[in-house]
C-alpha cells in the first residue's frame, strides 16, 4: 500500500491565503482588483497607512489597494477627495493644507478596551456622583 503523505503546515496556509485572496475582499485585495491594477493601473501614490492609489491610464477611474483590512475610514481625506474627483491632482502633487483645527486620525475604539467611557457609565470605572439636593425621585401614584 502506497503511503499518505500529509502536506506541510505551511502548504495549507498558502492555500488558505490564495483562497481567502480569491472569495474574501474585506481582507484584501482580491484577484480581479489584482488583475485590473496590473494590466491598467498607473500609480500614483501611496498614503501614511500603507494605503496604495491608482488610477488607469486615461484617469477616468481611481481606486485604492488596502493595507490590510478593507475600511474605508482608513482613507485620509486628501486621498478620499482624489479618489472623488473633487481634487484633480494626487495629494503626491498638489498636498492638501490642512486646517490649524484639525487633529490626528484616531481610529473608532467602539467595542474595544480602548473606547470611550464617560465618568458615572455603567462601563465606567469611577463611582457615580451622588445625586444632588434639587433631584426628587418619582413615585407612582
Amino acid at each position: 500500500m502506497g503511503h499518505y503523505i500529509r502536506p506541510r503546515f505551511s502548504t495549507w496556509l498558502a492555500m488558505k491565503q490564495w483562497f481567502l485572496m480569491l472569495f474574501v475582499w474585506w481582507r484584501g485585495a482580491t484577484w480581479g482588483t489584482l488583475l485590473t491594477t496590473l494590466l491598467y493601473g498607473r500609480f500614483v501614490g501611496a498614503d501614511e497607512f500603507g494605503n496604495r492609489y491608482y488610477q488607469n491610464r486615461s484617469g477616468s477611474r481611481r481606486w485604492v489597494i488596502y493595507n490590510g483590512t478593507v475600511e474605508a475610514s482608513r482613507v485620509p481625506p486628501e486621498w478620499h477627495g482624489w479618489l472623488h474627483f473633487t481634487f484633480k491632482e494626487p495629494p503626491t502633487i498638489a498636498p492638501l493644507k490642512a486646517p490649524s483645527f484639525e487633529q490626528e486620525y484616531v481610529p473608532n475604539l467602539s467595542g474595544t478596551a480602548g473606547a470611550y467611557r464617560p465618568e458615572g457609565s455603567l462601563a465606567g470605572r469611577g463611582e457615580r456622583a451622588p445625586a444632588t439636593a434639587d433631584y426628587e425621585a418619582w413615585s407612582p401614584g
